[in-house]
């Protein structure tokens, strides 16, 4: 779980203006925050399969965002995932 202040300084960091909170960029950095976490906790515990479907959900949700934000917005695509690190 991504803790309150966590969240909010993702949102602050991709945000395009000051009420913007539900962007594809926030939420695909969010999801990435929060899939490293899954990642970090499912290392710990490898037969937890309960978190590893929602990991799974999570990535296969995170993918169709990436899809659309480099469909609608290459270039921020691009900038947002040399940001993220997300591909290499």
């Amino acid at each position: 779980m991504i803790k309150k202040e966590k969240k909010s300084e993702i949102i602050e960091k991709y945000q395009k203006h000051s009420n913007d909170t539900g962007s594809t960029a926030v939420q695909i950095a969010i999801l990435s925050e929060r899939i490293t976490e899954i990642n970090e906790h499912l290392k710990k515990n490898p037969k937890d399969h309960h978190s590893r479907r929602g990991l799974l959900m999570m990535v296969g949700k995170r993918k169709g965002l990436m899809k659309y934000l480099e469909r609608t917005n290459l270039d921020e695509y691009r900038e947002l995932i040399a940001d993220l690190g997300i591909r290499g």
